[in-house]
Order: structure tokens, then C-alpha cells, then sequence
């Protein structure tokens, strides 16, 4: 289990909470992964705090049920643009945001449509396979950002697929403590293949 203080274990519940009540009106994550609600998703998230400065501002594609958005805004206090199409998850995000004193902003829209000032970070989970979370990532990316995606086993694959259409410096960063088999991917210098 991550260490975190435990005013932020108690902002964390509160967001577990918030979504356990939403989860039975909208499809925020699936209802048998509610049991495991904090290793698979709230503990997974937590995987990348120790990349994220506290305070600083990221970009999170596709936040969905606020993963890792809005568990990054709670345990590294980071500031997030959270852009999310799905009109109800949008409002559970922006009402999720508020309950856990989480510094916000929730775009309502299509990633390729949302136009945010560039970040230094941009995060994703479980959304989309590497070669389209580049494209989506790139022009959110401030010159010297990073792209932090956790990934699951295909990563390999989707390496080489995205090497093929970008330019990118990357490096794997396993966490032996992942209840997963997956991997957090940290991407820089992203540039599309001429």
C-alpha cells in the first residue's frame, strides 16, 4: 500500500465514497471491480505520485471515474484539467473535485477538441493504445513535458507500434508493489515520424 498522510487517506475515502453512490446510477467502473475499488484503481493511480512535483498542474486524458486525475489532485495536490466527453462522468468529476478540495478545471469534451494551456504533465490510464495517446498527448505537452500512461501488459507491443509513427525519449518505470501487471510508461521529446 502507498504511504500517504492521513488527512490524504481521509480525502481518499471520501472520494471512494463519492463514487461507490454515483457507480449505482452511472458506469464509473465496473461493478465487480467495486470490491477492489482501492488496489485496482485508487492504489494504481497512486503509482504516480513520486513522478508528479507537489502543486504542479497536469493534463488527464479521458479521467472517467477520476483515474488518475483526481487521485493525483488529492495525494500530490497537483492542480488538473480533467477532460472527460461523458457528460455524467463530468459531473461527477467536477462534484468529486469540490468534495475533495481538488483545484480543477473539467472539460466536457472530446480530447482532440479540448484546447487547455500546454502542461508539464500529462497523464492517462487505461484509455487508448500508445500510437493515440501520443497524438492526444503532444499538443497538450508543454516543450520540456512528460507523458506519464499506465500501461498494462501490451505495452511491449504498442512500443513498437508508436516508434513507428513518433519520436519520443522513454523510459519504463515498474513498480514492484503494482497490483498489476502493468507498467507506468514516462514519454518526453514527443515528436511525429516526418
Amino acid at each position: 500500500m502507498t504511504e500517504v498522510s492521513r488527512e490524504t487517506r481521509e480525502r481518499l475515502q471520501v472520494f471512494a465514497d463519492l463514487l461507490t453512490k454515483w457507480n449505482a446510477r452511472i458506469n464509473l467502473i465496473s461493478p465487480r471491480d467495486l470490491p477492489q475499488l482501492w488496489p485496482r484503481h485508487i492504489e494504481d493511480s497512486l503509482r504516480l505520485v513520486p513522478f508528479i512535483p507537489k502543486g504542479e498542474r497536469l493534463i488527464d486524458l479521458g479521467s472517467g471515474g477520476g483515474f488518475p486525475g483526481l487521485i493525483l489532485g488529492i495525494a500530490a495536490e497537483a492542480k488538473v484539467v480533467l477532460i472527460e466527453s461523458d457528460q455524467r462522468k463530468a459531473a461527477f468529476l467536477r462534484e468529486a473535485a469540490r468534495q475533495c478540495g481538488v483545484e480543477a478545471q473539467v472539460m466536457a469534451m472530446r480530447i482532440e477538441a479540448a484546447k487547455p494551456e500546454p502542461a508539464k504533465f500529462v497523464t492517462a490510464r487505461a484509455l487508448a493504445p500508445l500510437t493515440q495517446l501520443l497524438a492526444w498527448a503532444q499538443p497538450l505537452l508543454q516543450p520540456d513535458g512528460v507523458a506519464l500512461f499506465l500501461k498494462g501488459k501490451n505495452l511491449p507491443a504498442e512500443l513498437t507500434e508508436a516508434q513507428c509513427f513518433w519520436h519520443m525519449t522513454h523510459r519504463i518505470l515498474n513498480d514492484p508493489r503494482a497490483a498489476s501487471d502493468g507498467a507506468i510508461i514516462e514519454i518526453s521529446g514527443i515528436k511525429r515520424v516526418e
